[in-house]
């Protein structure tokens, strides 16, 4: 297992690289600086800023002094926000952003998979065909239309739900964001389960079970589970990564002050240090969420490790 994990880190180590160098250029691309603004700066003043937070230096030294920063931890200063540091800002917004994704995937988990398992164990009746429709169209619908038209439903007709971070108590403003962060991956956990599920349920070691006497929800527990959650498992690592990256819209339409909307407003301020420092804050975050669902995945398939 050791060995299993070494052997993912030191693939990861490149692809972060590769990060990082992509994200820095792709900003210093980006027309316009840190510091336009509506009113143009004295030459003097902007060559003076330019020095001081060494953006009059060559690109490659840039790269250079900005890398060695990162691997000491330190993500710069934040053009924008005065006297702040990027991690500082990160750590601030990030327990918003976790929260929501963390209940986001918890309520994906289990009703997808549960809608799964009960499509399945009853294929092909009227309940099968309603979790199949429901999981179509979760899947079809894109999060920036499911969530202005909960808010248009449940907040603004309805009454039910805050519309907004600012309104309500603690726990009714989480709802509608949480279940709009959650729907499509209801939708894709119900019908990988429900696939899953069917062909590990028509299986030999299957039937076996059944001749002994167990019954179904016996085979399910401790027979079928295991094996058909390995596909499950497997779309575990981009639905992390698509919850985190999704927040971002969720984020701007309920107004939530987490890691989402703080990026958009960095690019629209063109904040070149907090950017950056989100952009790897993110790619290093779904690296270590990629390597346990390869660890989950392992315990589940012990094959997978001797690869």
């Amino acid at each position: 297992m050791l060995r299993f994990i070494l052997v993912r880190l030191a693939s990861a180590v490149p692809t972060l690289l590769l990060v990082i160098a992509v994200a820095f250029l792709m900003v210093r691309a980006a027309p316009g600086g840190p510091f336009d603004a509506e009113r143009v700066l004295p030459p003097e003043t902007a060559a003076n800023l330019a020095a001081a937070y060494h953006l009059d230096e060559p690109l490659p030294v840039q790269f250079a002094r900005y890398l060695g920063g990162v691997l000491r931890g330190d993500l710069g200063p934040s053009y924008y926000y005065r006297d702040y540091e990027v991690q500082e800002l990160i750590a601030a917004a990030l327990p918003v952003t976790a929260l929501l994704a963390g209940l986001a995937a918890a309520v994906a988990l289990v009703v997808g998979l549960a809608a799964g398992a009960c499509a399945a164990l009853t294929a092909n009746s009227g309940t099968d065909r309603l979790v199949t429709g429901l999981a179509m169209t979760g899947i079809s619908v894109p999060v920036f239309v499911i969530a202005p038209l909960m808010v248009l439903a449940f907040a603004v007709h309805l009454g039910w739900f805050p519309a907004s971070w600012t309104g309500g108590g603690r726990g009714e403003r989480l709802v509608l964001p949480v279940i709009a962060l959650a729907l499509p991956h209801i939708a894709f956990l119900a019908r990988l389960t429900r696939g899953s599920l069917l062909e590990v349920l028509s299986a030999d070691f299957i039937r076996a079970a059944r001749a002994q006497g167990l019954g179904t929800w016996r085979v399910l527990r401790v027979h079928a589970l295991k094996p058909a959650l390995l596909p499950v498992v497997s779309y575990l690592g981009p639905a992390l990564a698509s919850l985190l990256t999704g927040a971002v819209v969720v984020e701007a339409v309920f107004g939530i002050p987490g890691l989402g909307q703080l990026f958009v407003r960095s690019g629209l301020n063109r904040d070149y240090t907090l950017v950056l420092g989100i952009v790897i804050f993110y790619a290093a975050l779904i690296i270590v969420l990629n390597l346990v669902v390869d660890l989950v995945y392992g315990w589940l398939d012990p094959r997978v490790r001797a690869r």
